[in-house]
């Protein structure tokens, strides 16, 4: 970056705060669930934190659990949150309301196979990683080409639509990204940030920093 200019565009990507099925256990996808008292706590920690990145635009998935963490960081800011379908949670199809440990027990061939890090729809009817990468990843693309040089978006998504549209941004093969970085904690977030090489003017989304929450940004 040159004395002057204004700076690398950068989109900060958060998964929501914990909700009442995360603290169960409950495969939740498209399921609306709302959040527990842990996670407004979580919100409230996190949302100076966004808040200060100063957010030229808040794009949110529209189930109740991502745009409500949005609104908190919305109310700290002044800018109005756009609700975006594409952006939520991977569809896990018979799963959606299911234990965690019924799931292991009741479909053991498929979570096998996703244990092998295979990419089988979730729940037999529901999606893969890499429809969800296709949908979730427009977003963010879309996100990048509004942004002007030195602004800011705040991005709120789910735990694994958030990953792969991060590693659908950069480049990084899916399979990879799951095998380098761990899952998205709640309310926590991963920063890309639009930056080259200092003896090259082209630049490409980076991430620079994932899984940052309130105490260690």
């Amino acid at each position: 970056m040159t004395p002057g200019s204004p700076g690398p565009r950068r989109i900060v990507l958060v998964r929501h705060a914990e909700t009442v099925d995360n603290a169960a256990r409950v495969w939740q996808g498209h399921k609306d669930t709302a959040l527990s008292e842990v996670g407004r706590a979580q919100v409230a920690a996190a949302a100076p934190h966004l808040a200060a990145y100063d957010p030229a635009l808040i794009v949110s998935s529209d189930l109740q659990r991502a745009a409500s963490t949005a609104d908190a960081i919305a109310g700290l800011t002044g800018v109005g949150v756009r609700l975006d379908s594409r952006l939520r949670e991977v569809h896990v199809g018979e799963w959606q309301g299911m234990h965690a440990d019924d799931v292991r027990e009741q479909y053991p061939d498929l979570v096998a196979a996703l244990d092998r890090g295979e990419d089988p729809p979730r729940g037999v009817t529901g999606e893969t990683r890499a429809e969800v990468a296709v949908r979730a990843g427009a977003v963010l693309r879309e996100v990048a080409r509004e942004l002007l040089p030195g602004e800011t978006a705040v991005v709120v998504a789910h735990g694994v639509s958030a990953r792969v549209a991060a590693s659908d941004l950069v480049g990084l093969a899916q399979d990879v990204s799951d095998a380098v970085f761990r899952g998205l904690d709640n309310c926590h977030w991963i920063e890309l940030v639009e930056a080259g090489k200092s003896f090259s003017e082209l630049t490409r989304w980076r991430i620079s920093g994932w899984n940052l929450g309130p105490w260690n940004v």
